[in-house]
């Protein structure tokens, strides 16, 4: 196991605190030495006190012992089996590809086309899109099979969002704007019509 993959591991586990401690092995091992103790004095009673009496007493250091170290033993076991399961999880996570997630995908496209228009907005809040932006932008259009025609309108959209966030559009805005449109084949008075739209929404006429 890796450097990276143990620490990875450490760290969903510490949750629990679950690495077998000196705790569990005192346990075990007291548990243990009474239980050999107690079989001892089950067969060698001895004279200190009354034969059936020790007996009785061993008998009940052997249960308590075992109980003792049956503990310490469950504790480690529990530990390890959890382990185990976070490791396991760890290699089912670096299988490749999410089929489920596809399949999610496929079956519910108007919810993750919601999640392109946030991305779109989010892309644009600073007032400007850079080229690594629109790359990752793509990535997700394709991935959800939205075509460039809608893709384009959605950028558009979101151009003349930002922009009129303040309640006005600068010179800057207003070509970042003319860009966007272009690439999504509006005319001029259809950008119009959607910016004075926008700025109605702020209070803007």
């Amino acid at each position: 196991m890796t450097d990276d993959m143990e620490s990875m591991v450490e760290e969903r586990l510490a949750v629990f605190e679950d690495e077998p401690d000196l705790n569990d092995w005192v346990e075990v091992m007291c548990g243990a030495a009474m239980v050999v103790l107690g079989v001892f004095h089950l067969v060698e009673p001895g004279n200190l006190v009354d034969a059936d009496v020790m007996r009785w007493f061993a008998a009940a250091v052997v249960a308590a012992g075992a109980v003792w170290a049956g503990h310490g033993l469950k504790d480690m076991a529990v530990k390890e089996v959890r382990r185990s399961i976070a490791l396991l999880d760890m290699a089912e996570g670096d299988q490749g590809v999410d089929t489920g997630l596809i399949r999610d995908v496929l079956l519910n496209q108007e919810a993750y086309r919601e999640f392109l228009i946030h991305a779109y907005d989010e892309a644009w809040k600073d007032g400007v899109i850079t080229e690594e932006e629109m790359k990752e932008l793509k990535s997700f259009q394709e991935a959800l099979g939205i075509t460039d025609e809608e893709a384009a309108d959605l950028n558009v959209k979101a151009a003349i969002k930002s922009a009129a966030a303040d309640g006005e559009i600068s010179a800057t805005e207003a070509k970042s704007i003319d860009v966007a449109a272009k690439a999504a084949n509006m005319s001029a008075d259809e950008v119009s019509e959607a910016v004075s739209s926008e700025l109605k929404k702020k209070g803007k006429k």
